[in-house]
């Protein structure tokens, strides 16, 4: 088995989790668990689940030394974002974006193609909608960060657009992704591959030729933090920008400041109102 973290916020951690052939036919799941709080009552079951969780991270610790493997025997070569820029304008390579839909509509590589190796999950049944719900309490409402689902059909889609020696620049936001993306390319046949280390977030805005409406550093960033301009990577904007970047984030926060108050007086207001009613 192969797993993988894709992304986590305080307590909640997306898995995706890869089932070998040999054992399940080539078949993909992901899942989400939350490691639980000390309540009383309840310190069996815990055991158990914290005993479930060590085991993944013992297995997704064993997916990064597969990975490491990979680059350390030369089955998947590094580049820098610099050096995949020059690879893609002097060779004629082809920049393979992985990332989910979210990040790559905000910023991408002109003449990239992009297939996710995950996308935001759409279906609606129980067991999604209660994993969106536990991701937005869990952090999704700070990070942005939705929940996300593996695309079964990635290897198909990337072998219907390429020939198993065409040269692959593999690329996601951080890095992380688009390793696993390696590790399944190479399984496929793939032999041509090269990572882009650090993912698109490395990468200053003369290394690759980009298009969308935002710098590649803030494709990744979202929810309540990014609109406040809370992230390490916005800071590092506003060292470059200036002023003026701040200003537009501190009227954000002073907005929320005072929509925050503004519910808060309507609920005295409310809760007086329907006192009254009561009294009388």
């Amino acid at each position: 088995m192969i797993i993988s973290v894709i992304w986590f916020t305080d307590r909640t951690y997306q898995i995706l989790a890869l089932l070998s052939p040999s054992n399940n036919n080539g078949s993909y799941w992901s899942f989400t668990f939350t490691p639980h709080l000390n309540y009383k009552g309840i310190v069996k079951a815990q055991a158990v689940d914290e005993d479930y969780e060590l085991k993944q991270v013992k297995d997704m610790a064993a997916a990064r030394k597969r990975w490491d493997a990979l680059i350390r025997e030369g089955k998947v070569k590094v580049l820098t974002p610099k050096e995949a820029g020059y690879a893609i304008q002097l060779s004629g390579k082809t920049l393979l974006d992985v990332r989910p839909s979210i990040e790559h509509e905000k910023a991408w590589v002109k003449r990239s193609t992009w297939i996710p190796i995950f996308d935001v999950d759409t279906q609606l049944d129980a067991g999604t909608l209660s994993r969106k719900v536990t991701n937005y309490m869990m952090g999704g409402w700070w990070s942005g960060v939705p929940t996300l689902s593996f695309d079964n059909e990635f290897i198909s889609k990337v072998t219907e657009k390429f020939p198993n020696d065409a040269d692959l620049i593999v690329s996601c936001q951080k890095g992380l992704r688009s390793l696993a993306a390696c590790e399944l390319l190479y399984n496929a046949g793939f032999r041509n591959l090269f990572w882009v280390q650090g993912g698109l977030e490395a990468a200053e805005e003369e290394d690759l030729e980009r298009e969308g409406p935002q710098p590649f550093k803030l494709a990744g960033i979202g929810g309540l933090s990014g609109f406040l301009g809370w992230t390490d990577q916005q800071r590092a904007q506003a060292a470059k920008e200036g002023w003026a970047y701040r200003l537009v984030f501190t009227a954000r926060l002073i907005g929320v400041v005072l929509a925050a108050d503004a519910l808060f007086l309507g609920a005295q207001q409310v809760a007086r109102y329907l006192h009254d009613i009561r009294a009388h």
